[in-house]
């Protein structure tokens, strides 16, 4: 019961958030950003002009995300995505401050350890352009297209639950946009609520 009750707080806490207006819109550019990866490396948003780029807001320590880590569920979507040619950029908007925080050496390990497989994975810890893209929940996912406009922004998925049995009964968004975008057809469902922790973001100085 406490479990259940703790889950549903994580969900209402996210979906509050969410309702906030966001920077970035559907339909227009993506918000520019540099970012450094977990080795070190200056990474731009700019870098991959022309390639359809998912992003994912990720946390380790949130139980949605794990669920979809632990299950396998994004690892084979961030491969499958990658053998379509897209670059897939999960991002830990995470302030150090919190507990759920881990140094890019441990992060890096922690989805290597599950198998992932995206292109990098980039530090945000100032939440600059986890703010600027409105991202509210881990995970969160938008797909920009090869022009550099977002068209996709939400969850991954259909259920929203941190139970990895739902995980086939849903409707995984992300791959069926990715879809669309290859077909060069419009997004059938560009823009979805999003479900998952709150992002513990770096209090405003």
């Amino acid at each position: 019961m406490l479990r259940r009750t703790l889950i549903a707080s994580v969900l209402a806490l996210a979906a509050a958030g969410a309702a906030h207006a966001a920077t970035a819109t559907v339909g227009q550019p993506a918000p520019a950003f540099t970012l450094t990866d977990t080795a070190g490396k200056t990474v731009r948003l700019a870098d991959y002009r022309g390639r359809t780029v998912v992003l994912e807001w990720t946390n380790p320590g949130c139980p949605f995300v794990r669920k979809h880590y632990d299950s396998g569920n994004l690892p084979a979507t961030q491969k499958g995505a990658q053998g379509q040619g897209v670059v897939w950029l999960a991002v830990n908007s995470t302030e150090k401050a919190s507990a759920d925080y881990l140094a890019p050496p441990q992060l890096a390990a922690w989805l290597q350890e599950r198998k992932a497989a995206p292109t990098a994975v980039l530090m945000d810890e100032e939440g600059t352009v986890g703010r600027a893209y409105g991202a509210r929940t881990t995970p969160h996912l938008y797909i920009v297209d090869p022009q550099g406009t977002l068209v996709y922004a939400g969850g991954i998925d259909s259920i929203p639950s941190a139970r990895p049995a739902d995980i086939d009964k849903a409707t995984n968004y992300v791959k069926d946009a990715l879809a669309d975008v290859a077909a060069q057809r419009p997004i059938a469902t560009a823009t979805t609520q999003p479900y998952g922790c709150s992002i513990k973001y770096k209090a405003p100085a």
